[in-house]
C-alpha cells in the first residue's frame, strides 16, 4: 500500500475542490494554493513518492499540468480530458500514466471501442482507468463528465476483470464522500480489496491517519490511497508529514 500524492489543477492554479460541484453553478472550493503546481511535484519528488495524480479539472489547466510533469518527469500520471488525440503528447511531455473515464463513455454508454482506440496510443502500462463511482440503489455506477453523469457501467467483480485487460492501474473515487472529510466509504474498499486483480487507487472522505490506517488493515495493504482537502498542505487538519511517514512504514521505503 502506498500513498499516491495529488495536484488538482482548476483555472491553472492548485485548488481543492469537492468535485460533484463542479459545473454545478454552486462550485465548492475547500482550498486554493499561493504555490505553483511545479512546488507540489518537486516537495513529492524530496520525499519520494511517485505515482501521483496531476489532474485538470476543466480549460486552461495545460500549462500549469506541463510545468508539474517538467518538474518531476516519468513519475506523475496525469487526468482530465485525455484522448487518443492528445494521448502522445501528454507521455512526451513526462507523464507516467494517461488517466481516462470520460472519453470512454460518450453519453453515458461505456465504449470498448474508444477504449481500444487508447489503447493503440498507450499500450495496457501506461493506461489507467478512473471508475469513479457514486451509489445507486444497493450498486455503484462509474460516473463521467466530472462526476456530473451516472454511466451505465456498474463497478463489480465482473467489471473490474474485464477492465483489467485493458489498465494497469484503478482509480476509484468514492464520489459520494469526497472532499468533504467525512469518513470513507468502507463498502466500497471492501468491493475493491476484494474483487479488483490490479492495483487500485482509492480517493474519498480520508480525514485522518486513522482512515489511511483503516485502508491499511481493510484491504490487507492491497489498496493504495490518496488524500487531498484533509491535508494540512491543502488547509486541512491532517499532516502531510505524518502521511509521509507512515507511507515510509507502509512501503518500506
Amino acid at each position: 500500500m502506498s500513498f499516491r500524492p495529488c495536484i488538482d489543477l482548476h483555472e491553472g492554479r492548485v485548488k481543492q475542490i469537492v468535485g460533484s460541484t463542479l459545473d454545478t453553478g454552486e462550485l465548492r472550493t475547500n482550498f486554493v494554493s499561493e504555490h505553483t503546481p511545479s512546488f507540489f511535484a518537486e516537495l513529492y519528488k524530496r520525499d519520494e513518492l511517485p505515482g501521483g495524480h496531476v489532474i485538470m479539472l476543466g480549460p486552461g489547466c495545460e500549462e500549469a499540468a506541463k510545468s508539474a510533469l517538467a518538474a518531476w518527469p516519468g513519475n506523475l500520471q496525469i487526468g482530465g480530458g485525455i484522448t487518443p488525440a492528445n494521448a502522445k503528447f501528454w507521455l512526451e511531455a513526462g507523464a507516467e500514466k494517461l488517466i481516462v473515464t470520460s472519453w470512454c463513455f460518450p453519453d453515458g454508454k461505456f465504449s470498448p471501442q474508444r477504449l481500444k482506440e487508447l489503447l493503440r496510443e498507450t499500450g495496457r502500462e501506461r493506461l489507467v482507468l478512473d471508475l469513479s463511482c457514486r451509489r445507486k440503489g444497493n450498486d455503484y455506477f462509474v460516473a463521467a463528465d466530472r462526476w456530473r453523469t451516472y454511466t451505465d457501467l456498474k463497478v463489480n467483480r465482473e467489471t473490474l476483470e474485464l477492465l483489467a485487460e485493458s489498465a494497469s492501474e484503478f482509480l476509484i473515487h468514492a464520489v459520494d464522500v469526497e472532499g468533504k472529510q467525512a469518513g470513507i466509504d468502507t463498502e466500497l474498499l471492501l468491493l475493491l480489496c476484494g474483487d479488483s486483480p490490479i492495483d487500485c487507487v482509492y480517493a474519498g472522505g480520508i480525514r485522518s491517519l486513522e482512515d489511511v490506517k483503516l485502508i491499511d488493515r481493510t484491504s490487507g495493504g492491497r489498496v493504495h490511497y490518496t488524500i487531498g482537502s484533509a491535508l494540512d498542505i491543502f488547509g486541512g487538519p491532517l499532516a502531510y508529514a505524518d502521511v509521509v511517514a507512515y507511507n515510509a512504514l507502509s512501503t518500506g521505503a
